[in-house]
C-alpha cells in the first residue's frame, strides 16, 4: 500500500496506526509530503492529531486491563510492585516519552494499565508528539 497516494487522509491514518503497536513510521510520510509541497501546518496538525488519537487508544486499551492479571501469567508480586512503583514515581511525566520508537507505545498502554491520570497523560503525550512533528518540519516552516 502506498500511503502517499491517499494524501492528507493517508497521513492521518498512518500517524494513528503508527502510534499503536504496528511497526509503522509516520515521520517518513510527513517528510515525504512536506518535500512534495503539501502544507506544513496541515501536515503537522493531521499527523499530530492522528498520532495523539493512536496514543489515547493505547492508553484506553491498557485501562481495560487489571494489573493483577500479570500475576496469573507468571509475573511475581515483587516485579509487579516494582513496575507499579516506577509508574507511580514518574506518573504522567512518562507520557513525554510516548513519541519514542519501540518504547512509546507500550509505555502508553502501561500508563493506562496502572491508572495514571488520563488528562495529564493526554497533555504530556500531546505536547511531545506535536513537538516531534514540528521539529521534523522546521526546514519547511522556515522556507
Amino acid at each position: 500500500m502506498n500511503w502517499f497516494d491517499f494524501g492528507y487522509p493517508g497521513l492521518f491514518l498512518l500517524s494513528f496506526l503508527a502510534a499503536t503497536i504496528l511497526p509503522l513510521s509516520s515521520e517518513g510520510m510527513l517528510v515525504l509530503m512536506l518535500a512534495s509541497g503539501y502544507d506544513p501546518f496541515a501536515c503537522i496538525g493531521l499527523a499530530s492529531f492522528g498520532n495523539i488519537l493512536g496514543g489515547a487508544t493505547n492508553y484506553w486499551i491498557g485501562r481495560l486491563g487489571n494489573p493483577k492479571w500479570l500475576l496469573r501469567i507468571g509475573l511475581s508480586e515483587s516485579k509487579l510492585n516494582s513496575f507499579e512503583q516506577r509508574i507511580a514515581k514518574y506518573g504522567e511525566w512518562l507520557a513525554l516519552l510516548s513519541w519514542t520508537p519501540f518504547l512509546g507505545d507500550p509505555l502508553t498502554v502501561a500508563l493506562g494499565f496502572f491508572r495514571v491520570h488520563w488528562w495529564r497523560v493526554l497533555l504530556w503525550m500531546s505536547i511531545s508528539k506535536i513537538l516531534r512533528y514540528i521539529i521534523l518540519s522546521i526546514p519547511w516552516l522556515t522556507a
